[in-house]
C-alpha cells in the first residue's frame, strides 16, 4: 500500500465510524452492535496509522517505505500502555 492508499483507507474507516454513531443515534442499531464494530474500527485505524508512521520513518531515513508491513493488532494496541 502507498501512503495515499493508507490515507484513503483511514478516511473510509472514519466515515464508517461516523455512520455507525449516526445509526446509533437514530436507533437503527443497538449500542452493543455499535460498540463491537467501533472497537474493530479503532483497532484498524491504529494499525493503519502505525503503518503510515512506519512508511514515513523509513522514507525519512532513506530506506524503502514499501518494506513497511502492518503490525499485528495486539502489538499496535500495546503501544498505548
Amino acid at each position: 500500500m502507498r501512503d495515499g492508499d493508507i490515507l484513503a483507507h483511514i478516511n473510509e474507516l472514519i466515515t464508517e465510524e461516523r455512520e455507525l454513531r449516526a445509526k446509533l443515534g437514530s436507533h437503527s442499531i443497538s449500542s452493543h452492535e455499535e460498540n463491537s464494530r467501533i472497537e474493530q474500527l479503532e483497532e484498524a485505524l491504529d494499525q493503519a496509522w502505525d503503518l503510515l508512521r512506519q512508511r514515513r520513518a523509513l522514507r525519512e531515513f532513506g530506506d524503502d517505505p514499501d518494506s513497511a508491513a502492518p503490525r499485528p493488532i495486539d502489538e499496535v494496541e500495546d503501544y498505548r500502555q
